[in-house]
């Protein structure tokens, strides 16, 4: 109940503003008496206030001068943009007017935590090992090129056109950073002549998830726009090369998240993404040009990123010590580095990963102990996995339950403890399977000497 409602209830007056009626109390009907001259009017006694009809309205008036107050403090919408230049300059080419933005970053620049220049020390083996490309092992990273669009749309499709193509690549150990800017629609040609001349002159083209868009896009438009195509070059997309080493932090790999959590930037002002395609529109219609600069900036820090995050991975990579990362991450690189073959650097990332405790130090506890079977350890992968037991809840336990059994069966020989293990395998195996299993384990046992036989407690078969 609001505070209106509760003065008009403590006054006795209605929520309209009208006077409730109240009930007399009955009196017997006196006999008709002559009429007589009316009495003096007594003087009106007033009845002394309720107290809490003063401290409501007291209340009352405190809340509308707050109110008064906060709305003279309140800041009004910001303006639009002045009329500007637009933020891309023209420049003659030899294929015609393109409008260009460049600047050149030095060598200590940073972006969050990490260097930019970190890039131009990544090796290629390790850049192939995360990518899961042996490709890319012979690619020369010195002279790779950064690539990010933005867009009139995120369906993709001929209707979509790029109309800012934004471009990296080093110089020594600065960055030159350079967005090719379409000032009209139907003006493609001369933008793509250039992004090709670039591409001729590079190693390998990294993106985030331009495998599956930004590039498909690109080369529709090379199509559309009778431009020929450029080779396709090696192609690292570091979306897949994160979803592989973050996935176990459940947080999403967008490319703003990964700035945030992994480099620890935090975007100030940035242009949603999603907003971009209608400000170009809007410049398109006559709108402002200095609209469009958050645009520029919000591109020019998606090439920041890029190579920042691919030094930061590869930094990573390397070192697999552990000390003061995350165990979610560690894992993470642990499963990239079996996948790639690394066996070794596998191995010091799953032990490093199971110190972190929890469902992690279960992952990577059952992870080393595959790790260890393929070595040849078998001793080493069991102690592992009962190791990981003492820590797994609900259903965590059946699949590990289910590798013991494989190991004490195949290669311990311990029918026993199979046995054992196999029993508790419902959740990690169909019934049909288990059953298949158990009851070939009682007949290995039943052929085996009566001691083993009785102490599973099963009547020794005949002859034993």
């Amino acid at each position: 109940m609001d505070l209106k409602r509760k003065l008009a209830r403590l006054s006795s007056i209605g929520p309209g503003g009208k006077p409730v009626a109240t009930a007399a109390p009955s009196e017997p009907v006196a006999e008709a008496a002559p009429v007589a001259s009316p009495p003096a009017p007594e003087p009106e006694v007033r009845k002394p206030q309720d107290p809490r009809i003063a401290a409501l309205r007291q209340m009352l008036g405190e809340w509308s001068q707050r109110r008064v107050t906060a709305a003279g403090r309140r800041a009004a919408p910001p303006p639009p943009p002045p009329p500007g230049p637009l933020p891309a300059e023209p420049r003659t080419t030899p294929h015609g007017v393109v409008h260009i933005a460049e600047r050149l970053l030095l060598p200590d620049h940073h972006h969050g935590s990490a260097p930019v220049a970190g890039a131009c020390d990544v090796e290629s083996a390790l850049v192939a090992s995360l990518a899961l490309d042996p490709r890319l092992a012979g690619v020369d990273f010195q002279r790779v090129l950064y690539l990010d669009t933005e867009t009139t749309g995120l369906a993709g499709g001929t209707g979509t056109v790029p109309f800012l193509v934004g471009l990296a690549w080093f110089e020594g150990r600065s960055l030159r950073v350079q967005q090719l800017f379409l000032s009209r629609l139907g003006e493609e040609g001369p933008m793509l002549r250039v992004l090709a001349e670039r591409m001729a002159g590079s190693s390998c083209l990294i993106t985030f998830n331009g495998k599956s868009f930004d590039w498909p896009l690109l080369r529709t438009r090379f199509v559309l726009n009778r431009v020929p195509v450029p080779s396709e070059l090696p192609h690292l997309d570091l979306l897949h090369c994160s979803r592989r080493v973050f996935k176990h932090r459940g947080s999403g790999t967008r490319l703003v998240q990964l700035e945030e959590q992994i480099l620890g930037h935090r975007r100030v002002g940035d242009v949603d993404g999603s907003l971009i395609p209608d400000l170009y529109f809007r410049f398109l219609r006559g709108g402002s040009s200095a609209a469009l600069t958050p645009v520029l900036e919000h591109n020019a820090n998606d090439l920041l990123l890029l190579a920042a995050l691919l030094g930061e991975l590869v930094r990573r990579f390397r070192t697999s010590r552990g000390e003061e990362e995350d165990p979610r991450d560690l894992l993470g690189f642990a499963g990239v580095a079996m996948r790639a073959g690394d066996f070794e650097r596998a191995q010091t990332f799953a032990q490093a990963a199971a110190r972190g405790g929890g469902t992690v130090s279960v992952e990577a506890l059952s992870l080393a102990s595959r790790l260890s079977r393929r070595a040849g350890d078998s001793k080493s992968a069991v102690d592992l996995l009962e190791q990981a037991l003492t820590s797994a809840r609900g259903t965590q336990a059946a699949p590990l339950h289910l590798a013991l059994t494989k190991l004490y069966e195949h290669s311990l020989k311990d029918l026993e403890r199979a046995l054992h293990h196999a029993r508790l395998t419902m959740t990690a195996e169909l019934p049909e399977e288990q059953r298949h299993r158990i009851s070939r384990l009682e007949r290995k046992l039943g052929r085996g000497s009566g001691e083993n036989v009785l102490a599973l407690g099963m009547p020794p078969r005949a002859g034993l």
